[in-house]
């Protein structure tokens, strides 16, 4: 059978965040997007469901943010860290320079299925579902499209530029022979659901007892949560058992002992390789790579979909008017990742010392508290608003260019210092935080 052949500007790979974002923001400025999606629907349960207020800053500048607040979700205005027996405020939205001051905890399919809605509206977007890539399509040296599987037929997409947001197994970066850079990360995390009761903390994201950490993620009637592991230990906490790892739960947060029988199978339960990399170079002739393509992120701070939104509109910003003109060459490509280089390394740095801070808490075996120093310091005045400000805006948030006709906004104040001053605050207080409270564990057992 012949291969369908399609003809577009622009093909996106992965109907993510980013790829949903990036072709809704260049079809709106009037170029031929195909956007290609591998599953028959968004419904994945162990996707991110955290939108900070960059991310609902710039819904809000596509006049979608109040139909948009108007679907099911969950606000947390601080962030707050349950340590042993104590509750300790971590992060404070409540000051961002945003109109929404607050993080908005929604399943990931219900902001794609909206955004799609209205990307739908516009004649330029195409958004074809059951697409699976399989590789790239070349001309001497150029990438010149993909080639995808719907169902048994084989389909090429040819266009001017293709753009991988296709996850950190990302099919295109690596038919495109683009080149990791790995970091070591010394957790995984195990994700599994549990119900949850109106009066349970609606606030506390993050529990650690007993040289373990569980966050929980309020959906409302249940939980999504993540149980976090050594890296590698997964074989061995199967070995342990179900009763085991429910006990374990137990022990973090003793609340949920009447509903830890709701796990029953360990198919009940998956696990999250969790990895940080990033591309050396972000792109060659015809192809560019963002979001989770371009540089893996850590669950830590829920940052990773609001990182890739980022990109998405910092890339729509520089493409749009080249991909227009028939000239997206290798000097635009390479514009999108000096724009986006800087905010990955600082939050990918944060992250790697936030893991080196939990890495210490597995050496604790006993009952955990918090030593009196990381009291004082989340008690500082700025210090929970800095780290609010790092996680909710991020090194660098992007606003989407305006129209032509329009009037350009006055540009805001770099957020770069700010939030690599409470990046790096965060990842201090977790590190010195594990270390006070595993040292006063083991004093303890002695």
């Amino acid at each position: 059978m012949e291969p369908e052949v399609l003809d577009t500007t622009c093909c996106v790979v992965g109907g993510g965040p980013a790829g949903v974002m990036l072709g809704y923001l260049l079809a709106r400025r009037g170029v031929a997007v195909t956007v290609l999606e591998k599953h028959a629907d968004f419904f994945r349960d162990f996707r991110g469901d955290t939108v900070h207020p960059s991310t609902l800053e710039v819904l809000r500048e596509l006049g979608l943010l109040d139909e948009f607040l108007s679907l099911p979700h969950q606000q947390i205005k601080t962030a707050r860290l349950h340590f042993g027996d104590e509750n300790l405020g971590v992060a404070d939205f409540s000051h961002l320079p945003a109109t929404c001051r607050f993080v908005a905890l929604m399943p990931q399919w219900d902001f794609l299925n909206f955004l799609t809605s209205h990307a739908r509206n516009i004649p330029q977007f195409q958004l074809r579902m059951q697409h699976e890539v399989t590789n790239l399509l070349s001309s001497d040296d150029r990438i010149t499209g993909v080639i995808a599987q719907n169902e048994s037929r084989e389909v090429h997409v040819r266009a001017d530029l293709v753009v991988g947001c296709d996850g950190r197994h990302s099919i295109t970066r690596k038919a495109a022979g683009l080149e990791v850079i790995e970091q070591g990360v010394p957790i995984d995390v195990l994700w599994f659901r549990i119900s949850r009761k109106p009066d349970d903390p609606g606030e506390v994201l993050g529990n650690v007892n007993y040289g373990r950490a569980l966050i929980l993620i309020n959906r409302s009637t249940y939980f999504q949560a993540g149980f976090i592991i050594p890296k590698g230990s997964y074989d061995d906490v199967r070995s342990e058992g179900l009763e085991a790892f429910r006990a374990s739960i137990v022990r973090i947060v003793s609340y949920l002992s009447d509903r830890v029988h709701e796990i029953q199978s360990w198919d009940q339960v998956k696990i999250l390789t969790v990895q940080i990399n990033r591309l050396r170079r972000w792109y060659r002739e015809g192809l560019l790579c963002i979001g989770d393509a371009a540089h893996a992120m850590s669950p830590a701070g829920g940052v990773g979909i609001n990182l890739a939104i980022q990109d998405a509109v910092a890339a729509a910003n520089i493409l749009a008017e080249p991909l227009l003109a028939g000239r997206s060459g290798i000097s635009t490509l390479a514009a999108v990742q000096r724009r986006r280089d800087l905010p990955t390394r600082i939050t990918q740095g944060a992250q790697s010392l936030a893991h080196r801070g939990f890495s210490r808490i597995f050496a604790a075996t006993g009952p955990m508290k918090a030593p009196w120093q990381i009291r004082v310091v989340t008690q500082i005045p700025g210090v929970q608003r800095l780290l609010g400000h790092a996680i909710g805006m991020g090194a660098q948030p992007e606003h989407v260019r305006p129209a032509p006709q329009q009037h350009p906004r006055r540009s805001r104040r770099s957020s770069f210092v700010p939030a690599a001053i409470g990046f790096a605050a965060a990842g201090v207080a977790i590190g010195f935080m594990a270390w006070r409270a595993v040292s006063r564990t083991q004093s303890a057992s002695a």
